[in-house]
């Protein structure tokens, strides 16, 4: 290193030209280190993940659980795995891993010879000869043939992709088309089969080894451990988009937010414990329809301030819609404006009235009655239209009823339950009331409650999740196929075009493949 006293000694151009070296050392430095440092961790989590999968330990614990939570473990370590590869080959230096892939490649078996057979020929768009002054026809010697297993539902077959040798004898050259990119490199799986499997699975519900027991019937069995290597590919394969999805929702001043819990496996301890899956959507109204899943170990309002990236710069600064958990309550306070669901205070009184025939629940369900049958004559309107409505309608039923929530307080004694469902009015009527002044906000969160109910039905079939990285990854695919279907759009048909193109697709563009700006090929 360079002292100070020696960069004192050199002229002044030199001692700038040598400081700006020595800045870009240290950059570089700090680069390799903060590489390093990941790669570091994934090792650490690779090496847990595989010490889960086959140390005794892991056995003893296995063994507490029934087959089928035994089996969905599997092929959670199986997709965690596999991803996490994939995660390190890209950080590792290329030159340092070839050896070791080379070593690792595993040998493919060759594809049922009963299963039917489609050619799909590659061929050079010209078979003159491209070298200069020349221009002959080439002629064809000969052909390499790939086999990818495509999958319909009952029914396999096998694509061929045959690449045909072109050669002009008088110059001694070969040509032939490339290898057509695909979202798995050299993976054996045709994009349909992929998105088969993924819509299988985090949209009907389907655990690996069940698809495994359907395929088997179908003629051709692919273990699970195979299909939790796709699976893993694919999900880090989509996460740029995923990425993307969530920008795009940010750019929107009016979002709604809500959380449900899901159980996650603690391995350690041999139980599981709550986990949330947070979803975030456009409203209803707005005509971009979009809606993200985010995976998370714990309740806590962080979480979402977070995923509003309250604590950066690029702060987003609107109107969140929610129910009335005290979590999203610090948000407020970094300049997020709070909007609240007049559906939530609604059920409170519903209660009173269907398990009490309570009168005074049955007064309220009236309020209630009348705000939400302005709100869906206004469905179809624009915001302005949608706000004077509001301003004349609504308001004057809001007035009214808060007059008779405090009327109705001074009767009901300490204590009850009727007085619950008048005070969590009363005290959050600033944020209910909102919607009145802005033709944007929705009166309630039942759109993205909408949204989360999937997710409550597989929980059945699910049982856990069987990690943390396993979460992320279920609510980032579920992100795009949800999406996707809101747009009206065919999930399966969806994810087969996006993952046909996505591997060419360039990074500066991939907001055209998000699912409400997505039209098929």
């Amino acid at each position: 290193m360079i002292s100070a006293q020696q960069l004192d000694a050199l002229d002044p151009q030199t001692r700038q030209a040598v400081q700006s070296l020595l800045a870009q050392v240290q950059q570089r430095d700090h680069e390799i280190a903060f590489k390093q440092a990941l790669i570091d961790k994934l090792t650490h989590e690779m090496a847990i993940l595989k010490r889960m999968k086959f140390a005794a330990t892991s056995e003893r614990f296995a063994s507490t659980l029934s087959p089928e939570q035994r089996s969905l473990l599997e092929e959670t370590l199986d997709t965690d795995i596999h991803e996490l590869d994939g995660e390190l080959q890209r950080h590792r230096k290329k030159s340092d891993k070839k050896d070791e892939d080379e070593k690792q490649q595993p040998k493919r078996a060759q594809l049922p010879a009963h299963l039917p057979r489609r050619d799909v020929p590659h061929e050079p768009t010209d078979t003159s000869c491209p070298t200069p002054n020349c221009g002959q026809a080439m002629q064809r010697i000969g052909e390499d043939v790939s086999e990818k297993l495509d999958y319909q539902p009952g029914v396999f077959t096998v694509e061929r992709h045959v690449r045909g040798k072109w050669v002009c004898k008088c110059c001694e050259r070969i040509v032939q088309a490339p290898v057509p990119a695909h979202v798995i490199d050299k993976g054996i799986p045709t994009t349909g089969l992929l998105a088969h499997v993924l819509v299988a699975k985090f949209m009907d519900h389907l655990p690996l080894y069940r698809q495994e027991a359907v395929f088997a019937r179908a003629g051709h069995v692919i273990a699970r451990s195979t299909l939790a290597e796709w699976v893993g590919a694919c999900g880090a394969q989509l996460q740029p988009l995923v990425q993307a999805l969530a920008d795009e929702l940010r750019r929107h001043m009016v979002l709604h937010a809500d959380e449900t819990p899901v159980a996650m496996l603690k391995p350690g301890n041999g139980k599981t414990h709550k986990a949330y899956i947070w979803s975030y959507c456009t409203p209803s109204t707005n005509p971009v329809k979009a809606v993200v899943f985010e995976f998370s170990e714990t309740r806590s309002g962080e979480n979402v301030r977070d995923f509003l990236r309250l604590d950066t710069p690029n702060a987003w600064q609107g109107t969140l819609v929610t129910d009335g958990f005290s979590g999203y309550s610090a948000c407020v306070d970094k300049g997020v404006t709070s909007a609240q669901c007049m559906a939530h205070s609604r059920r409170k009184f519903h209660e009173l009235w269907a398990n009490h025939g309570s009168k005074v629940g049955e007064q309220a369900l009236r309020f209630y009655q009348a705000l939400f049958r302005i709100e869906r004559q206004t469905e179809q309107f624009t915001s302005d239209e949608r706000r004077r409505i509001r301003q004349r309608k609504s308001r004057r039923v809001l007035a009214v009823f808060y007059r008779w929530l405090l009327a109705k307080r001074q009767l009901v004694p300490p204590g009850s339950a009727t007085i619950k469902a008048i005070d969590y009015s009363l005290k959050r009527w600033k944020e209910l009331t909102h919607f009145v002044n802005d033709g944007d906000v929705p009166i309630s969160n039942n759109w993205v409650e909408n949204q989360i109910r999937p997710i409550a039905v597989g929980r059945s079939n699910w049982l856990f999740a069987g990690s943390l990285r396993a979460g992320k990854r279920a609510a980032a695919i579920m992100s795009l196929l949800h999406s996707a279907r809101i747009n009206g759009h065919d999930p399966y048909a969806y994810f087969k075009d996006v993952l046909d193109r996505l591997p060419t697709h360039p990074a500066s563009r991939i907001d055209e493949l998000l699912p409400h700006r997505w039209s098929p090929t």
